[in-house]
């Protein structure tokens, strides 16, 4: 038996059923505990991202950090939102058929609940390094909550392997061959990539969060009305997009055209599966990111999360689907981002398979960028105090180098063995946020009580 092979089955067995399961399984924990908070508070943590959009400068009253709350989220949208939410809800329906959807809005509903959760916990763990820079994640949360820095260090080098796979390779491998399609040498396209990648990453925390408070809202505002704009030319068609939706959920889906059909098992696997993908709740990922933050209160970044699985999934994800379905792409035969290249050739003629890969590259390189913090903390958690900083320009300097590299480069074993790592990774963090999600409780409990979040519903009224 092959590497390949082994890794393979190391890798289904790991993201099997039990895994999906799991994730969903502590998001409804948490629902409930925290009394569906990413219901009661939905509407009010989106106007609290768009008062920080507009006013990101720290108050008098605000926490240690580096970055304002907003550049923290963007921070984490742009690692959560990328070509996931073009190929992966593809494939979701592809498999799974059009009710796929349904359960990627509940992967998505309580998953809201979870990334609240691992945020919370994750700043209340917060630490500066020897540089003065704010740094948390599961890592800090084994050691300095439950004495067991191993258990740190295993998540800290699990995430590491994954940035510099995954989420930089991976990444920068496929908005090569999108460019590829039209006539741009690989290697070209990876030091292009490089040279952006460099300017921002060189800058810290602070160029970055910059960065992708601007990148975040151009680039998925360009998807987003791309796809209004083919719902709007099919208007027609979203209602029975809807009946299809709910119709496949509990009863699955007939054979039609190239689509060979799907019982609901593999509507509810695949679309809980890519909605879980796709938002990254409970993966460990995004608390790095918002750890940076300049809050008082830890469950006040814990209302960004809220928003986060809000737009990756509930947004975009359903933008992403009704295209496929309104303009019957789905029912082709096609899978990944074909389909949604599909979808938008049906709209836009050839020009629909740019704007897809034009959505690619941008969606590429915010996860490359976002994820090069998550990284750069889990390197110097693995490194400790002291001399965790020293590998900073290093950890830096090696990501541009994969960067290019990434883009030439045949991946798929090295991306089956980033998957297992990742899959590890998920397991230590939702392991911590199991057994602290007393203390998730508690912090949720003392916030909503405060006079502080008294003073910002008012502030965000304009009252």
């Amino acid at each position: 038996m092959s590497y390949a092979e082994i890794i393979g089955r190391i890798s289904g067995i790991i993201w099997g059923p039990y895994m999906i399961w799991l994730l969903v399984g502590t998001g409804l924990l948490l629902t409930v505990r925290l009394g569906f908070v990413q219901i009661t508070n939905l509407v009010f943590s989106i106007k609290l991202v768009l008062h920080k959009m507009r006013n990101q400068k720290s108050g008098p009253g605000d926490g240690e950090g580096e970055i304002s709350s907003f550049q923290a989220l963007a921070t984490a949208l742009s690692s959560t939102v990328g070509v996931g939410n073009i190929a992966g809800v593809a494939t979701a329906i592809a498999i799974g058929g059009p009710g796929a959807m349904f359960w990627m809005w509940v992967a998505a509903l309580v998953g809201m609940a979870t990334k609240f959760g691992e945020i919370t916990l994750a700043m209340a763990y917060r630490e500066k390094d020897n540089a003065g820079i704010m740094r948390g994640g599961a890592m800090y949360i084994w050691r300095k909550a439950m004495n067991l820095p191993v258990m740190g260090f295993f998540f800290a080098l699990a995430m590491l392997f994954v940035a510099y796979v995954n989420c930089n390779m991976v990444q920068t491998n496929t908005a090569a061959l999108s460019l590829a399609e039209y006539g741009v040498p690989p290697i070209v396209s990876g030091i292009i990539f490089a040279a952006i990648i460099a300017l921002v990453i060189f800058g810290g925390i602070q160029r970055i969060g910059k960065f992708t408070s601007l990148l975040v809202p151009v680039m998925s505002g360009i998807y987003i009305i791309g796809s209004l704009i083919i719902l709007v030319m099919y208007a027609r068609e979203i209602p029975n997009a809807f009946v299809l939706i709910f119709q496949g959920a509990f009863g699955g889906h007939s054979a039609v055209g190239g689509f060979a059909g799907a019982t609901v098992s593999q509507a509810v696997r695949f679309g809980i599966a890519r909605g879980v993908f796709s938002n990254e709740a409970g993966c460990g990922s995004a608390p790095i990111a918002h750890s940076a933050a300049r809050v008082k209160y830890a469950a006040e970044q814990g209302m960004y999360g809220i928003v986060e699985v809000f737009l990756d999934t509930i947004v975009i994800g359903t933008a992403t689907a009704l295209a496929i379905i309104v303009t019957g792409a789905w029912s082709t035969g096609a899978d990944g981002a074909v389909l949604s290249i599909r979808a938008f050739e049906s709209a836009f003629g050839s020009f629909g398979g740019i704007f897809i890969a034009i959505s690619v590259i941008l969606f590429a390189l915010s996860t490359v960028i976002g994820w090069s913090w998550y990284g750069e903390t889990a390197a110097s958690y693995l490194f400790g105090k002291r001399m965790g900083n020293k590998f900073i320009l290093p950890f830096r300097v090696i990501w541009i180098i994969l960067s290019v590299v990434g883009a030439k480069m045949a991946l798929r074993p090295i991306w089956a063995t980033a998957d297992v790592a990742l899959g590890l990774a998920v397991l230590t963090s939702l392991t911590a946020l199991l057994i602290l999600n007393g203390k998730v409780v508690k912090l949720a409990k003392e916030y909503f009580a405060s006079n502080e979040f008294a003073e910002l519903k008012k502030e965000v009224k304009g009252k």
